[in-house]
């Protein structure tokens, strides 16, 4: 029997074969969906806020239920739900870092329950800070349009509520350990349950 023996290195493995299949790299990015929800959510806060400033007076509350729900115009130019009002120019400067901050996030995230949590976040933000950039009284110190009360609640706009609602899911994320990048704590590198749904 005949040993050919060749002085060429072996052939080094692919990507492909290297790979570890339980990392989260393996899982698609979701800024693209993030991005998407973003900007539906400001479309529609855009529109809804333009249609209350073209329908509503203020003061003149028009009632949907009773009086538990109406529609009541306020400018507000404080943070959701009315909240430090005399910091406005500060609350722009935050909304604006929320953005950079969710963006950056964005890039690397696998998690689509984390996309559709952030996208929420950010076309809120996105929406409350093209208020204050530029509705009266002037850049970084616009008020925003609230036209949503309901009960004893502060008056407030589809921002925050898609603000609020994208918050609330994260944390429910972050208890239950569901992580950006597609991973659930306690489960090493394998891909959580949220992951097949998210």
């Amino acid at each position: 029997m005949i040993v050919v023996v060749s002085d060429d290195p072996p052939p080094e493995e692919s990507p492909a074969n290297t790979a570890d299949p339980t990392t989260p790299a393996t899982s698609p990015q979701r800024l693209r969906t993030l991005l998407v929800i973003a900007a539906v959510l400001l479309g529609l806060d855009l529109l809804t806020k333009t249609v209350a400033v073209a329908k509503l007076t203020p003061g003149d509350p028009v009632p949907i239920i009773g009086d538990f729900a109406r529609l009541s115009l306020v400018r507000n130019p404080g943070a959701a739900f009315s909240m430090a009002t005399g910091m406005t120019w500060l609350l722009t400067l935050v909304a604006a870092a929320v953005v950079i901050g969710v963006v950056r996030i964005g890039r690397t995230m696998r998690s689509l329950w984390w996309a559709i949590g952030l996208g929420m976040v950010l076309g809120g933000a996105l929406g409350n800070l093209v208020d204050r950039l530029f509705r009266a009284p002037g850049p970084l110190q616009g008020h925003v349009v609230d036209f949503v009360a309901i009960g004893w609640w502060p008056v407030f706009n589809v921002a925050d509520s898609s603000i609020v609602c994208g918050a609330i899911l994260l944390v429910v994320l972050t208890v239950f350990g569901f992580e950006p990048n597609g991973t659930r704590v306690g489960r090493g590198a394998e891909h959580s349950g949220g992951e097949s749904a998210a």
